[in-house]
């Protein structure tokens, strides 16, 4: 077998309520994970192939049976194979629907909007840090089914949206505000939904608004990357303390700046570990600077 095949290689970055880490995968299954804490130093260096990643089945990681090899360029760490299967039985793809879980809908604050969601009871906070959510409130809890309904109802009464793209939560990391703010508007958005007649199968929860940024080491005043790490190369050497881990993003301090580094970038890779004092040399691209008013425009709040 060819040596770099049975590399260790991250499927990306996890988070639990004890923090963000990096998941690693063998060739045979195995998982381990490396905690990503704030103000610990990130020493990497890139090895000479991508690999597929796998998938998640049934709670477990699964190896790609073919190890595909996966271009360098990708934003993901998965074959199409691997993707399709994974599509299949998802919960966010609606292909699975008899998932006998708990189920609950929240609300997620992500600076100028609100979005709607669900997510398995017995992951807790998990899924409101994977997305960087700066606050969240929960509704209800119940079946899959009934949360999906609630899903589609605050959508198309209130116009909550159910998803929101990567460049505008990192607009709002720019000027987060504060945590009471954003508790007043998940308040405000729940009182409205609280006027609908909710579908059977969930149960109404009170559970006030939980401010997230703690966990990601988000100051109130925000943060500006003045890099962008691009897709990563053979050789390229990624160095820097974490100053904040967001969603699957982290961002580092290097003698050149802030460094924005999607984790995503890093799926797949053989990783080998950096000095200390190493030079930064994957290439980046300048992150252009907001405007010169941190006024945050609530567009599309509910």
């Amino acid at each position: 077998m060819d040596p770099h095949c049975a590399a260790w290689r991250p499927t990306g970055l996890a988070w639990t309520e004890a923090g963000a880490a990096l998941e690693w995968l063998s060739p045979a299954g195995e998982v381990r994970a490396s905690a990503v804490d704030l103000g610990a130093r990130l020493s990497l260096v890139v090895g000479p192939d991508r690999r597929c990643t796998g998938l998640r089945w049934d709670g477990r990681r699964v190896p790609c049976a073919a190890r595909a090899s996966i271009d360098a360029g990708a934003k993901s760490g998965q074959c199409d194979s691997c993707a399709a299967i994974a599509r299949t039985r998802s919960v966010a793809t609606d292909t699975v629907l008899d998932d006998p879980r708990e189920f609950g809908v929240y609300l997620a604050h992500h600076g100028s909007v609100i979005k709607v969601g669900i997510t398995a009871t017995e992951r807790g906070p998990a899924r409101l840090l994977e997305q960087g959510a700066l606050s969240s409130m929960i509704l209800s809890a119940g079946t899959l089914l009934s949360a999906r309904r609630c899903e589609a109802l605050l959508t198309t009464a209130l116009g909550v949206p159910q998803q929101v793209h990567t460049a505008r939560k990192r607009g709002a990391r720019l000027a987060p505000g504060t945590a009471s703010a954003r508790a007043a508007e998940l308040v405000a958005a729940a009182e409205q939904a609280a006027g609908l007649v909710w579908p059977p199968g969930q149960t109404r929860t009170a559970t006030g608004p939980v401010d997230h940024t703690p966990s990601y080491g988000l100051p109130d005043g925000g943060i500006v990357a003045d890099q962008e790490i691009d897709p990563l190369q053979t050789g390229a050497t990624i160095n820097g303390e974490v100053v904040c881990r967001i969603g699957r993003d982290l961002y580092l301090s290097t003698p050149d700046g802030i460094v924005l580094l999607d984790t995503g970038l890093l799926q797949g890779w053989a990783l080998n570990r950096a000095e200390d004092d190493a030079l930064l040399t994957a290439r980046t691209t300048p992150v252009a600077k907001p405007r010169a008013t941190t006024e945050v425009q609530h567009d599309v709040l509910f």
